[in-house]
């Protein structure tokens, strides 16, 4: 697996590129050769935020943790990052290695179910918007993203409102 590692505002020290060489070399097991890791430290004033996302086969899996020390972070994330991966370990079955997940599922805690469960059903008019527009309009009904059409593309896009208050805006690829 390719590591890259980034640090925002400071430099990361070797201790940790040396444990997230080590904890991600763990994750080897379920993904090829080519997959490839990115972890992203960012520091503010009390607390560190730790972004782990590893992309293989088409398939891409993201977790993030934040806590007092980036070790901890760390670790929480590349925690849930295998939950994740054990826990949806039937609809992942073509693109991660089999008998790495089912050794990990053994020790699982969680109940494992196999379907998604749809409880609603919403239809509604996509309006073309700018995404000055689109996200009014979700601050307005109150919802944390809104989907809308692109005005200029006439594609789909959604906004959603990110933890820190900022906005982000999700733009399929083709």
């Amino acid at each position: 697996m390719k590591i890259t590692c980034t640090a925002r505002k400071f430099n990361l020290k070797d201790a940790f590129m040396e444990r997230v060489e080590t904890k991600l070399a763990k994750l080897d097991k379920f993904f090829s050769d080519d997959a490839e890791a990115t972890v992203t430290v960012t520091v503010e004033k009390d607390w560190q935020t730790v972004e782990v996302t590893v992309k293989d086969k088409g398939f891409t899996s993201r977790a993030e943790k934040s806590a007092d020390r980036m070790e901890d972070a760390f670790d929480a994330a590349v925690e849930l990052l295998t939950r994740r991966i054990v826990k949806n370990r039937r609809r992942l079955e073509d693109r991660i290695y089999q008998p790495a997940v089912e050794e990990y599922a053994a020790e699982a805690e969680e109940d494992l179910d196999d379907s998604y469960s749809v409880i609603r059903e919403k239809h509604f008019y996509c309006k073309p918007s700018t995404v000055e527009e689109a996200i009014l309009e979700m601050n307005m009904v109150g919802h944390t993203f809104f989907l809308f059409r692109d005005a200029e593309t006439d594609e789909i896009h959604a906004v959603y409102r990110r933890k820190d208050g900022s906005y982000g805006v999700l733009i399929p690829e083709r």
